[in-house]
């Protein structure tokens, strides 16, 4: 892993925390509904997360890779 894929998994999971703990907060008026702005963050740390684990990196097929040849 690179230094740069550490970075952003770290920043994933500030931002799951924050969602989880925006969710988890409770209204001023009691309520017992969550934050919409948990449940953004908690989607956006996922998609941070995906990325700094390198699951969008393009990886060529075996066919490709003998097309190249």
């Amino acid at each position: 892993m690179t230094t740069t894929q550490i970075l952003e998994l770290a920043a994933a999971a500030l931002i799951i925390g924050a969602g989880i703990f925006l969710m988890r907060r409770r209204a001023a008026d009691g309520s017992r509904r969550g934050s919409q702005g948990g449940v953004i963050l908690l989607l956006i740390g996922a998609l941070v997360a995906v990325h700094g684990l390198g699951l969008l990196d393009y990886r060529p097929s075996p066919a490709e890779l003998e097309m190249r040849q």
